[in-house]
C-alpha cells in the first residue's frame, strides 16, 4: 500500500468528534517539499476577473493608515489603525459611511484587533484585542448587541459560517503550552471551558453551539526572541473561507481539513514529508483555493522569530501537477505576484493586491503599463493623488 495511502487512512481513522464525517475514497492530495517543482507562469486574468480600485479618501472622514481588512460581493471595509474606525466603501471605492465607537462605555469597544462583516444583514462584527467578547454594530455605527466569548480570545480566527454561527479558532490552549513549555516556573492556568480550539458560537448570544476536533500534535512551534525573554507564534492561517464551506487547520498536523457546509469535516489536502521527518523543519500554512488552482505556501521553521522566506506553490487540481507561483498582469509588464494564503481571510472566491504608488509612477513613465491600469494611473497622476491601488481578483469557477 502507498505510505500517501496509509497516511490519508490515518488522519481519516484520528478526525472525531461532534461533527459528522465523510470519507473519500481519492487519494488525498499533496505537496512532496522535498521535491524541486518547475516554475510555472500564469496571467492572473486567465483565472480570474481582474479590476483595479483606488479607494476614494479626499473626504477627511475617509482618510485612514491601513489597508483592506474586509471584502464582501458588494462592499469593501477598512480599519483605519490610527484612530480606530471602520469605514465602508463599494467595490468600486466609492466612500458609503463611517463610524468610530471606541471608548469604555457599555456600547462601545476599546481597539479594533479584527473585523467581519454580514452584508445580508448588516452586521459588523468587531474583535478588539484579548477580549471576551465581540460587538456588533451596523454599518452606520448603531450599536445592536454584544457577543460573549466562552473565555478571552487571543488572537484567535474567525470567520462567518451561516446565517446563524460563527466558526472561531481560540488559541489560548496553544499560547498556555507555549508558555508553560517555555518557562522556568510553575504556572497554573484557569481550567479552559470546552475541549476543542475549533467551534461553532451562535451569531446572537455566543452560545458554543458545536466543538469541531481537528487532529493536532504536540509539536513547540513557537519562537523566543529579547534572549528568549519574549516567546511567540508566527500567525499561521488556521481558517479561511472557500466555497464548500471553511478550511480548518493546525499547521502542526501538516494538513488542511474541510469544515463542510454541511458541517463534516474531511481530509482535504496534507504535506510530506511531516514536521518531524525532515530537515530543516518547514511548516505549510493554509491553502486557499481560486478556482481550478489550490494556492500554498512553506515556510523554513525558526526559532528566533525573524521573519523567514516562503516559498508560493500552486496545485492544478484537474491535473494533480504542482508548480511554483510565477502570477503576472498583462497590464504591469515585468511585475510579478505570490497568492500568499496566509492573507486576509473574506469573500470566498476573492483576493486583492496592494500596487504601491510610487513604484507605479515610475513603471507608468518607464512605460510598463498598459489597458484599465495605465487609464487608471494616468487619471490620479493628473488629480495629483498618489494613493494606492488595489488589484481585486475573482477567480473563475472550476470546471
Amino acid at each position: 500500500m502507498k505510505k500517501e495511502v496509509v497516511l490519508y487512512l490515518f488522519l481519516s481513522i484520528m478526525v472525531t468528534g461532534c461533527s459528522s464525517i465523510k470519507q473519500s475514497d481519492e487519494e488525498l492530495p499533496s505537496i512532496d517539499i522535498s521535491k524541486e517543482y518547475p516554475e510555472k507562469e500564469i496571467k492572473l486574468t486567465d483565472i480570474a476577473d481582474v479590476s483595479y480600485v483606488r479607494l476614494n479618501s479626499k473626504s477627511d472622514d475617509y482618510l485612514f493608515k491601513g489597508s483592506i481588512d474586509y471584502v464582501t460581493p458588494n462592499k469593501i471595509v477598512v480599519i483605519d489603525r490610527s484612530s480606530q474606525s471602520l469605514l465602508f466603501f463599494s467595490r468600486d471605492g466609492s466612500p458609503l459611511s463611517h463610524f468610530n465607537r471606541r471608548g469604555q462605555g457599555p456600547e462601545e469597544y476599546t481597539d479594533v484587533a479584527s473585523v467581519m462583516y454580514d452584508e445580508t444583514n448588516d452586521d459588523v462584527f468587531v474583535s478588539p484585542d484579548f477580549s471576551d467578547h465581540i460587538m456588533v454594530y451596523s454599518s452606520s455605527g448603531e450599536y445592536k448587541r454584544k457577543i460573549t466569548l466562552p473565555e478571552t480570545n487571543i488572537n484567535g480566527q474567525m470567520a462567518l459560517f451561516d446565517d446563524k454561527s460563527i466558526l472561531v479558532y481560540d488559541n489560548t490552549k496553544l499560547w498556555q503550552t507555549i508558555v508553560r513549555h517555555n518557562s522556568k516556573k510553575k504556572i497554573t492556568f484557569t481550567e479552559q471551558v470546552g475541549d476543542s480550539s475549533f467551534f461553532l458560537i451562535s451569531k446572537t448570544d455566543g452560545k458554543v453551539l458545536e466543538y469541531i476536533k481537528v487532529p493536532n500534535k504536540n509539536i513547540d512551534l513557537s519562537y523566543g526572541d529579547l534572549g528568549g525573554a519574549f516567546i511567540g507564534q508566527i500567525s499561521y492561517g488556521r481558517v479561511r473561507k472557500c466555497q464548500e464551506g471553511l478550511f480548518l487547520y493546525n499547521p502542526e498536523s501538516d494538513t488542511v481539513f474541510l469544515f463542510n457546509k454541511d458541517k463534516s469535516l474531511t481530509p482535504y489536502l496534507y504535506k510530506k514529508p511531516s514536521l518531524n521527518d525532515y530537515s530543516p523543519m518547514t511548516v505549510m500554512d493554509i491553502c486557499m483555493d481560486g478556482g481550478r488552482f489550490q494556492f500554498l505556501s512553506v515556510y523554513p521553521y525558526l526559532k528566533t522569530g525573524k521573519s523567514p522566506s516562503p516559498k508560493y506553490y500552486m496545485r492544478d487540481k484537474e491535473t494533480g501537477e504542482i508548480f511554483c507561483q510565477k502570477i503576472t498582469l498583462p497590464d504591469y509588464q515585468g511585475k510579478n505576484f505570490q497568492i500568499n494564503p496566509r492573507l486576509s481571510n473574506y469573500y470566498e472566491k476573492g483576493y486583492h493586491f496592494e500596487l504601491d504608488f510610487t513604484e507605479l509612477k515610475e513603471a507608468y513613465k518607464e512605460n510598463k503599463l498598459s489597458g484599465k491600469l495605465k487609464a487608471l494611473v494616468a487619471s490620479l497622476l493628473k488629480e495629483g493623488d498618489d494613493n494606492n491601488v488595489f488589484v481585486f481578483v475573482d477567480f473563475f469557477n472550476s470546471k
